[in-house]
């Protein structure tokens, strides 16, 4: 059989099956990517607004290497497929007692900048916090987050080969403690313990390693003109340009398993798409709760899916602000975290949250008068905030921001507000949700659920698959699941081996080229 009679059907075109498909495509295989929805993006979605399309998902892109690696494979460049810009204010943040703080792309003037906010003493240990993370961010980097299925004797062995690394660990140590032991000033502590709600995460039940996002942050955080979703669009141009057949509004329905082994996916419009593999980018709670058949049920272990991440509730919007002036990436911390996690960990909305406000259309560009807005509000997974209580929501954002002086005119209206249920009927299974699994304990990183699953032919793919959540892992993901489906089927790349622009690469069994660490990122 040849690499083109294999048929391979993909389940959703967010970040992790848009990823798979554009490389399983260059491994020859023949391609079907099938989304429920009438476009691309997955998470990565967007809410209409009178200055245009409004991102109302992920809005942090970091790690742009794996992005420009999805384009190498067809001896591309992203930087002609969309309009991409490193920005050097990372984010400023804010507090309500009037003090400010931005944190740039250049460690020096964030030492003087902390120096000027904390003092000395905690620029030192922002110094040292930096290298920590720097250190723990290559080091695990190749055995975790490049590896498809990490394991804890390689890990392991990792930290005992590495002299003094088992200190920066402190594997029993939450984010909050390891935190509270570097930084004295409380403001530091909230504002780098906010990583673990990067990946679903309370910071005092979260691992002190998730310190590393600094790391990943601080090597570059890019823009896309007119908005994140325009990215998942040119990924979507990249596959078909692969060769990949994408069906939209075409919901899966059912897998269809024979002899042991994954058959084929009916949609839910009658059509049957008999095929060698499937990859699964959807929660993969998904599978466990039958929403796909019975076939799949026992595909992920339960502790793969349980206990669920976050939620938040997600306000996207066009409106003209007053007020402070805003970066692109902006926090407005509340007073106390535990006032905001407190309540969250009991399932109820948080009485102080810290607020996250993306200006859009702030950064390299002069905004026009009407600009587009997403504010973030971290929630529990299982918050079922009915539609009358939508307008207290409302009220308690919109009035805390206007203490901090920020003023939208108009004030949005509640459409503009998507809340974890309204999250868990756009993504089936997720129970609102938005990174699968919960990121709590030491070893959760290692329960997430690897490409390959129980059943033979099923794979999986996206922010609820290892590595884990966000943009680019979620991508990663997808080059796990292509690996793995190359190795199994014996797939065999059409092209030869190229590099990627920017870096010096080394070729992989089916990525083509994984740029070097001295690559943009």
């Amino acid at each position: 059989m040849s690499d083109h009679d294999t048929h391979i059907v993909v389940i959703g075109a967010g970040m992790g099956g848009l990823a798979s498909a554009i490389r399983l495509a260059h491994s020859g295989a023949r391609v079907t990517l099938i989304e429920k929805e009438g476009g691309p993006g997955g998470k990565m979605r967007t809410l209409p607004s009178p200055a245009g399309p409004v991102d109302a998902g992920p809005t942090v892109l970091t790690m742009r290497h794996q992005f420009d690696a999805l384009f190498a494979l067809a001896g591309e460049r992203l930087e002609d497929r969309v309009a991409i810009l490193e920005e050097p204010l990372l984010a400023r943040h804010w507090w309500a007692d009037g003090a400010t703080l931005d944190l740039t792309n250049d460690r020096a003037a964030n030492k003087a900048a902390i120096t000027d906010f904390a003092g000395p003493r905690d620029a030192r240990a922002f110094e040292a916090f930096a290298a920590r993370a720097e250190r723990l961010f290559t080091t695990f980097e190749a055995p975790m987050m490049e590896t498809g299925a990490p394991s804890v004797p390689r890990l392991a062995l990792t930290a005992l080969t590495n002299p003094g690394l088992l200190p920066l660990l402190s594997p029993l140590l939450s984010l909050t403690k390891s935190l509270n032991r570097q930084f004295k000033d409380p403001r530091l502590r909230q504002l780098f313990g906010r990583y673990a709600t990067y990946v679903g995460g309370i910071p005092a039940r979260t691992p002190g390693l998730l310190q590393l996002i600094w790391h990943a942050e601080a090597s570059g955080v890019w823009t896309v003109g007119g908005g994140l979703h325009n990215l998942a669009a040119a990924l979507a141009d990249l596959a078909e340009r692969q060769g990949v057949e994408i069906l939209y509004n075409a919901p899966a329905e059912r897998l269809e398993v024979q002899s042991g082994r994954l058959a084929a996916v009916n949609l839910a419009d009658g059509r049957r798409l008999a095929c060698d593999a499937v990859v699964f980018n959807g929660d993969p709670m998904a599978l466990s709760l039958g929403l796909l058949g019975d076939a799949a049920t026992d595909a992920v272990p339960a502790l793969g899916v349980l206990p669920r991440s976050l939620s938040a509730r997600v306000w996207a919007f066009a409106a003209e602000p007053q007020g402070p002036d805003l970066a692109h990436h902006n926090v407005f911390f509340g007073a106390d975290p535990e006032s905001e996690f407190g309540p969250i960990a009991q399932g109820q909305p948080p009485k102080d949250p810290t607020l996250y406000v993306c200006a859009q259309d702030r950064g390299a560009t002069t905004p026009n008068k009407l600009e587009r807005f997403e504010i973030i509000e971290n929630a529990a997974p299982s918050d079922a905030l009915a539609e009358k209580e939508k307008d207290q929501c409302r009220t308690r954002v919109f009035d805390q921001l206007a203490a901090y002086g920020l003023i939208f005119t108009p004030r949005p209206q509640e459409t503009a507000l998507t809340t974890p249920a309204e999250f868990h009927a756009l993504f089936p299974g997720s129970f609102g949700s938005l990174y699968g699994r919960s990121p709590h304990g030491p070893m959760a990183a290692l329960r997430r659920p690897t490409a390959r699953t129980k059943v033979k032919g099923l794979y999986l793919a996206g922010g609820g698959a290892h590595p884990g959540a966000g943009i680019a892992m979620a991508t990663l993901s997808g080059r796990h699941a292509a690996e793995a489906i190359t190795a199994d089927l014996a797939l065999r790349s059409r092209s030869p081996k190229t590099a990627t622009p920017g870096g010096i690469s080394t070729a992989s069994r089916i990525a083509g080229t994984t740029p070097s660490r001295s690559s943009p990122s």
